[in-house]
């Protein structure tokens, strides 16, 4: 499979990563090459999704939300766990939801403004009725965050070759 991106793209991702305030014209000139090939670059990279959003990160403790935790669902067997997603979507501190294998079905990351709300929001994942199991761990640090940089290097470098 050829690599979505190269080494210009690799450059302007580096620079956006740093200084998300850039802008397009600030991009062409720490880059040295034209705006419209940024823009352009921008575009592809877009529609290509290595670039998925252009939105502010949000950190759920400057929210209020401090306590995190990842939860381990097991859906009852013979069932479609669409429903089930469809009752997460509704619970605003499930951060995000990924169907797995091995011993569950689907792991979610949410969060809590304290361990007694963190029960309360177990307490209205395990109400649905196509929920039989869950197991939770309360994320004590974070020392490798949700990073995506490393792979920009790999991946320019790749088509190289």
């Amino acid at each position: 499979m050829p690599s979505a991106i190269d080494e210009l793209d690799a450059r302007l991702l580096r620079l956006l990563e740093e200084d998300p305030h850039v802008g397009v014209l600030g991009a062409s000139r720490a880059l040295g090459v034209a705006r419209g090939t940024v823009q352009s670059r921008l575009d592809k990279l877009v529609r290509r999704g290595a670039i998925r959003s252009f939105a502010p990160q949000v950190d759920p403790a400057g929210l209020g939300y401090p306590v995190m935790a990842f939860s381990t669902l097991e859906i009852r067997q013979g069932t479609r766990d669409g429903q089930v997603m469809d009752h997460l979507r509704t619970i605003p501190e499930v951060l995000e939801a990924h169907t797995i294998t091995g011993s569950g079905d689907v792991m979610i990351r949410l969060v809590a403004r304290d361990n007694g709300d963190l029960q309360r929001v177990i307490d209205l994942i395990d109400g649905h009725p196509l929920v039989a199991r869950s197991s939770t761990v309360i994320c004590l640090s974070t020392p490798i965050p949700f990073r995506t940089m490393p792979l920009v290097e790999p991946a320019a470098s790749a088509a190289g070759r």
